[in-house]
């Protein structure tokens, strides 16, 4: 394999790796933090895609599209939130709900199964990326994904550092500290499952982006991925307690992504990426629990 070759497999896989960073990170306010099961994002990222396609194509500025892609989201967590709170429907069927009832959804939204718009510019593709120096040119959708995802995490961090990012840690950990504090539970687990989704939809919009279409299908193992990416990120960089969580994820979706393109790059089909995912699943879980009973070992000695 030619070193042009490897170079364009790392780049692709970094460029991916981020934009699914950007799920991740609304996979950890949901998977980490709430400790809620959300099935939704299964049909909240490809909303996101289906929306910057519609909007695209009309000729709607591209920041316009992903704020829309945004709001989208954040409506699709509000119904999620408000059935299991409101409706006293249990988390796991709240969210299968709401991402079967996104399925349909979609499909109005975009008007058919696979939404194309190569002849329109995109967030990578545009005048200004055609106006970047030469030297610069093969990396701008790495720098573009890098900037979106930096941004994201960069808010969401700010946000967990505030009064309602507290209370929405508390929600997760012990509800009974937001009672203490005469604040409702279900309104702040509402607001992060719409918070969740937001960051969900904006994943979708900027891979619809990236690939230049929308596909009714491309939302199928988004829980999966996501959860992968936090899974890994949290487990190999729990030891270090200056990074923050949405750095360790983030970084978690890259490796993921990485381990992907090397499968495919040594040999493996497209049809073997679930059981990789797998496999990939089983390791750092099993890693994670056996690093947990040495230390419990090292703690009773």
């Amino acid at each position: 394999m030619s070193f042009s070759a490897i170079l364009n497999i790392i780049t692709g896989a970094l460029e991916q790796g981020l934009i699914y960073g950007i799920l991740a990170l609304g996979l950890l306010i949901t998977y980490r933090i709430l400790d809620f099961p959300d099935l939704t994002v299964d049909s909240s990222f490809p909303l996101g895609a289906a929306i910057t396609a519609v909007l695209t194509l009309r000729g709607v500025p591209i920041v316009v599209t992903l704020l829309a892609a945004v709001g989208a989201g954040a409506i699709a967590g509000l119904v999620t939130g408000l059935i299991h709170v409101r409706c006293h429907v249990r988390d796991l069927l709240s969210g299968i709900i709401t991402m079967t009832g996104l399925y349909s959804i979609n499909l109005r939204i975009a008007g058919r199964a696979n939404l194309p718009f190569f002849s329109n510019e995109t967030l990578f593709k545009n005048a200004f990326t055609k106006s970047l120096p030469a030297w610069i040119a093969p990396y701008s959708t790495l720098l573009i994904a890098l900037l979106i995802v930096v941004i994201a995490k960069l808010l969401l961090d700010w946000y967990l550092r505030t009064k309602a990012g507290y209370l929405l840690r508390a929600a997760g950990d012990n509800a009974s500290v937001v009672t203490t504090l005469a604040k409702d539970v279900g309104s702040v687990k509402i607001i992060g499952l719409m918070i969740a989704n937001a960051l969900v939809a904006l994943s979708g919009a900027v891979m619809a982006q990236y690939q230049r279409s929308f596909d009714i299908s491309m939302g199928t193992g988004t829980m999966v991925t996501g959860l992968a990416s936090v899974i890994i990120g949290t487990n190999i960089f729990r030891l270090l307690g200056w990074m923050r969580s949405t750095t360790m994820v983030i970084i978690g979706s890259v490796f993921y992504k990485a381990c992907v393109s090397l499968a495919i790059s040594c040999g493996l089909e497209a049809q073997d990426m679930k059981l990789v995912t797998a496999v990939l699943f089983l390791l750092i879980l099993v890693a994670g629990q056996v690093h947990i009973k040495r230390k419990k070992v090292r703690i009773h000695a």
